[in-house]
Formats: structure tokens, sequence, C-alpha cells
């Protein structure tokens, strides 16, 4: 543990040293800002209130980042509560140092808990925890997997102290920063002016500053700016012991060798068969599909059988591209021995419902058996990161091939042949499978999740989870984005449409597909020009928007009825 500590406080070095350190950067910047009664003492009380914000945000972010999504759901409170209070907290200071009565009134109850000399000091570490609730650093492995924990509520000591630990190291370089800026007011204040003159000037800077991470203004720089630290990142936190050691901490104790395989399967380098372990049972099924009886199936009951375990979930586009692959192979080498399970590992609350994924299934030709994942424990048994995801294990158990994403299909059909002519020698197959292959090969635009949890493509507006508002659509969107007008209702996951919903999108794709429930109609215009109207009924699921010949950039323009609820776009 000692060791993944000292990565997870290097990776927070780097993280502090990003891009993504932008948006807090002028905040860290004003902390000299406090009145200072003793001149003599300035600098001195300067670093000191400057250290208190820091501490603030180091607190603040590491208990957030571990057990926030515990807390709050424990408490029933929606999960961007804390960030707003963050962007509260960073205006009040921000207007306590545009209008110094209001400062003296905020000072008050921090200075009434304290003895110390130190003036600011204790409000600096208020402003510090406001800090934390904002601040997104870039998200390696350490990070993720402290965020996944929490978001799972399987937050642990381990969890905790590694999320300090990467705090710490974010704070390393915050506070050298914050030390070089008093060091340069320090200098301006001999040549021409004294610090308190730029007060006014940092208050404005503060709830600039605030106001853009509301609004996800600061984004677009960051996506700018090229990821300078991205190669440093992936040497510490990319190695295999780190890897192994964050995989066991979130309970994934597989072999080493199945590590091994995950590792090249995500870098593309795995070819061909390997031997990556004993396969994982089925583990904290919630049901199952197509089995006799919609009973259990186990490893162990497989073995002599040649078995693909593919985690996918029936909204997304990537795993219904593939789907064809799968039910193709299925049909033609099942009766030589192939097995598919089909682990349906949720991503929206809607895919939790068993009723919803049986229809699913039965409308999209699955008849191979599919486990329902609903607490993603087989999931975290096999370690699995990505939708779709396939294992294929061999007739003793033991996994040969990891395959993520799309492509390869006829590689990937060449191993299933090979295992089963080894299970059975001499048997003659039928011959390979011709499905055309749909995975895009040019750049497209990125999965666009609509409901409040990942919004990060709304475009200048701001959602407020639960809150039934007007939208003014803009007369421009900014590329890759999408813009709301009319009234919605937003939630974590979806956003619910109420009368004149509408929705503006500026995409770079051959298909835009989008997750739709309720029942009604959706009426679509396309750079301007009516296209067609889309009728939605029956359980969420995935519609086609547009199909171009080639992959096109262009304008969708939107009109929902209301009671419709939109989910995700996807592109293909």
């Amino acid at each position: 543990m000692i060791g993944l500590l000292l990565i997870a406080y290097f990776a927070g070095v780097i993280a502090g040293v990003s891009p993504c350190i932008l948006p807090i950067l002028p905040v860290i910047l004003v902390g000299w800002t406090a009145p200072v009664a003793d001149e003599a003492q300035a600098s001195k009380l300067r670093r000191r209130r400057s250290l208190s914000v820091v501490a603030g945000l180091v607190l603040s972010f590491s208990l957030i980042t571990a057990l926030g999504s515990v807390i709050l759901s424990a408490l029933g409170l929606p999960q961007n509560i804390l960030r707003d209070a963050g962007i509260v907290l960073l205006v009040l200071f921000g207007l306590g140092l545009l209008f110094p009565r209001l400062e003296v009134l905020l000072e008050r109850p921090f200075t009434r808990l304290t003895r110390s000399n130190a003036p600011g000091a204790r409000s600096g570490f208020v402003l510090g925890l406001g800090l934390g609730l904002v601040f997104v650093p870039c998200a390696g492995p350490v990070l993720a997997a402290v965020s996944v924990l929490g978001a799972r509520h399987h937050a642990s000591l381990g969890s905790v102290l590694l999320s300090f630990a990467f705090g710490a190291g974010a704070a390393t370089p915050l506070f050298s920063i914050a030390l070089a800026g008093d060091t340069v007011i320090e200098r301006n204040r001999r040549v021409a002016t004294r610090a308190r003159r730029l007060r006014p000037a940092a208050g404005a800077l503060l709830i600039a500053m605030a106001l853009a991470i509301t609004f996800n203004l600061a984004t677009t720089l960051q996506r700018t700016l090229p990821g300078y630290t991205t190669t440093l990142q992936h040497w510490i936190e990319g190695n295999s012991y780190t890897t192994a050691q964050l995989r066991a901490l979130q309970g994934q104790h597989n072999a080493g060798s199945l590590v091994a395989c995950e590792n090249s399967a995500a870098s593309g380098e795995m070819v061909g068969l390997g031997r990556c372990g004993v396969a994982p049972n089925f583990t904290g099924i919630s049901a199952w599909l197509n089995t006799p009886g919609n009973r259990p199936l186990t490893m162990q009951q497989l073995r002599g059988k040649v078995v693909l375990v593919d985690f996918w979930t029936y909204s997304c586009i990537n795993c219904l591209r593939t789907l064809p692959h799968v039910t193709s192979w299925y049909q033609r080498y099942a009766k030589d021995g192939l097995v598919i399970v089909g682990v349906e590992a949720p991503e929206f609350a809607f895919e939790h419902v068993t009723h919803n994924v049986a229809v699913a299934a039965k409308q999209l030709g699955v008849t191979y058996p599919v486990a329902i994942d609903n607490n993603l424990d087989t999931w975290n048994a096999y370690a699995n990161q990505y939708w779709p995801a396939e294992y294929l294990v061999d007739a003793n158990g033991v996994i040969r091939h990891v395959a993520y994403g799309e492509g390869n299909y006829g590689a990937d059909e060449k191993d299933i042949r090979a295992l089963l002519q080894a299970a059975q020698p001499g048997r003659q197959l039928p011959p390979p499978t011709s499905v055309p292959d749909l995975t895009p090969t040019q750049q497209i635009s990125p999965e666009t999740y609509l409901g409040t949890e990942r919004s990060q493509y709304l475009d200048g507006q701001t959602m407020v989870n639960g809150a039934r508002a007007s939208f003014s659509l803009p007369t421009h969107v900014a590329t890759g984005s999408y813009a709301l007008g009319g009234v919605w209702t937003p939630s974590p996951q979806r956003i619910h449409a109420g009368p004149g919903a509408q929705l503006t999108l500026q995409f770079s794709a051959h298909h835009v597909y989008l997750v739709l429930g309720g029942e009604g109609t959706l009426t679509e215009t396309l750079n301007g020009q009516p296209y067609k109207t889309v009728h939605v009924h029956g359980i969420p699921a995935l519609y086609t928007l547009v199909s171009a010949p080639t992959v096109t950039s262009g304008v969708l323009g939107l009109s929902f009825t209301p009671g419709l609820d939109a989910y995700d776009f996807t592109f293909g």
C-alpha cells in the first residue's frame, strides 16, 4: 500500500501541473490578498493564508472524491449539491475582496474560532474547502479507481488514504504557485504599489472563475492545450505494478496473466491466443435470460465448451455494431460447442430493469444466454473497464483472448475456430461468417451524455438536477456541442421534455443515434432543412436520427413532444 500511496502522490503532482489545473489557478494566486495589520509580518501571513487555502482544497477534494457519493446517497441529496456549494463560496469570497465591509462580515465567524494572530488563515481554509469541491483534475487510473469505488459505495480506508495522497501531490505545485505569486506581489509592492490595491481585481477574477467553472467555459481552453503531461502520467500510473495494485484495491484479485492480457487488449497489442488465467465465475447476477427455465450458468458447467463472455449493454451503439458479429458466431458455431454469454452490464438506470433487457434482447435477435449484472459484480470479477468487451475461454476454462471495442472480427472468429478445433480435434467446421465490418474509420463526434452527471458538451447553459427550467436556443452552437431550447427537467442520466422542448447539436459522423424513452414524436431538421420524424414508444431504446453516405459535419435540430426522455447521443 505504501508503494501505491507514493504513486498516488506523484500522480497528483502531475495533475497539479497539467492543463486541468487552469480553472482554479487564478484562485490559488489570490491567496495573498488577505488584509494584514502588521506590514512587517505581511509576507509570513500571506504565506500562511496560501497554505490554508491549499490545505482546505486537499481536505475537501480528498474526502469528496472518496466518500462524497456515499454520503450524498445516504442523505438523499443530489450529487451536484457540493459542487454548487463550492461555487457559492468562491463567489462570496470574491465579493468580499470587492467590498471590504462584506469581507469583515465573512471573516468574523472564523476569527471567533481562533486566537491566532494570522487574520484570514481560517477563512482561507474555508476558501480552499470551496475550491476542492470544484477541482476536477485530469483523471488517470489512480483517481479513476478511487472515484469508481466511491460511486459504487465501496469506499475503504485504503481508497481514502489514496485520495489524500493524490490531493497532497496536487497541492505541492499549487502551493509553489501561490508562493511564487506572493514573491511577485512583494517585488511589485516595493517598486510601485501595495498588494492591497490589487484586491478588487483579485475579487473580480475570483468571481469570473467561479462563473467560468459554473458554465464549463474553461473546458475549451483545456482541450486546446496539448496534453503535455500524458506521457509522464502513463509512465507513473500505467505500469504493471500500479495496475495490479489498483485492481487489488477494487477487489479485482485476478491473476497477473489476466492483467497483462487486458493491458495488451487496451493498447491493441494482443494478437492471437494467449493464456490469461482461469475465467472467473458469473458473480452477483440479478437474473438470467435465454437459459432453460432462466436458471443460472456457471463456468464449471460450461467446461468442455468454448465460451465467449461478451460484456455489453443494449443502448450502447458500439455494442450494437458488434452484435451482428456475435450473434452470427452463435448461429454458426453453437452446434460445434460454442457458448456465448452476454453479460448485460448496465450504464443507465433503465438498463437495470430485467423486462427492458428481455424486450431489447428479443428485438435485437439475441438468443444466447444473457446474464444481467446489475451490481457490476461479474464486471468487477473480470476487472473489465469497457463496453463492449469480449473474453474468449477455452474448453478447460482458461481465458485465451481479450478484445475491447469494435473491429478485428475476422481475427476474433479465427481464434474461436482454433479453440473449437482444439476442443474436438478433427472436427470439420462450417465456413467462416461474412458479416460486414461497420467500425468507423474516420474521426467522429464523441459520445454525448445529456443528463446532469456528464453534461460536459452542453454549450454555455446550466442545468440543475430536478429543476424544471426554460432554455433559449443560442444562434450558434460550438462544434461537438449541443444546446437546449424550451422547457426541460434534467436528472442525472436524462433530460425530460416539456412544452416547446428543442435541442440543437453540432456533429461530425456517418450516423447519429439517440437513446430515447417515453411516448411521442421527435421532429428533425438537418442544416436548417426538414429531415424526418421519429416515433418513440416502448422501453428506452436507441433510435437512428441521421444516416449519411459518408462522414459529414452538420447541425441537427430536434423538436420533442412533451413527455419524451433523451439520454445519450452516440455516433457511427
